[in-house]
């Protein structure tokens, strides 16, 4: 492709803020052809974690529900927002992209028992979309996140531990070629200049 592709994970604690709107019209506006969405799990995800408690299933069992519930989320950004495509597979979302529309990513068919991925709770949607940057070459990731950014290049480790992050986001940072960024709720204003090289976010996330 003759862009750098970015992969953006929308993170769920967006869900139901009016934060959320002005994200995804960002993204669609000016990411066709250009990005991938990766939806978070938000509350949908919080259910899972709160039946496992209670009924007491394996980390897989949890795992694959959180992929059914990053589904649910991601249907919802696509009927917010016109312009937005489902993509289950590698295919699907190569073919979105040259068609030039967004595509959301629907990972329950590419990440539901892989052994490339770790099925437990360290494993969230930030590990995914590192999972997913890697497999589909991007030069950036960026996570989207309600916690606002400090400017900085920040290890992986202290923000997984200042529970920013996930706790296997690292593992997959190190052996991928992009750079992850980290953005706030209101960094949707200066996304065309990120993803169009006029400058890139003053968050940086490092494997370190």
């Amino acid at each position: 492709m003759p862009f750098e592709l970015w992969v953006v994970k929308v993170g769920g604690s967006l869900h139901g803020t009016p934060d959320l709107k002005p994200w995804l019209h960002a993204l669609a506006l000016t990411g066709g052809g250009r990005l991938v969405i990766v939806p978070g799990g938000g509350p949908f995800a919080d259910h899972v974690r709160a039946a496992q408690r209670r009924d007491g299933f394996d980390d897989l069992t949890a795992h694959r529900r959180a992929l059914s519930a990053m589904e649910q989320y991601g249907r919802e950004l696509i009927d917010e927002q016109p312009g937005l495509r489902p993509a289950a597979t590698d295919g699907a979302l190569h073919a979105v992209l040259g068609a030039r529309a967004v595509p959301v990513w629907m990972p329950a068919a590419m990440a539901g028992d892989t052994a490339d991925l770790k099925c437990d709770w360290g494993t969230t949607s930030d590990t995914l979309a590192a999972w997913l940057a890697a497999r589909l070459g991007a030069a950036h990731l960026a996570l989207i996140k309600s916690a606002p950014p400090e400017a900085g290049r920040w290890p992986a480790r202290q923000l997984s531990a200042a529970g920013v992050i996930d706790r296997h986001f690292g593992d997959h940072l190190r052996t991928g070629r992009f750079r992850a960024w980290w953005l706030g709720r209101g960094d949707h204003r200066r996304f065309a200049d990120y993803i169009n090289a006029d400058g890139l976010p003053p968050a940086e996330i490092l494997s370190v």
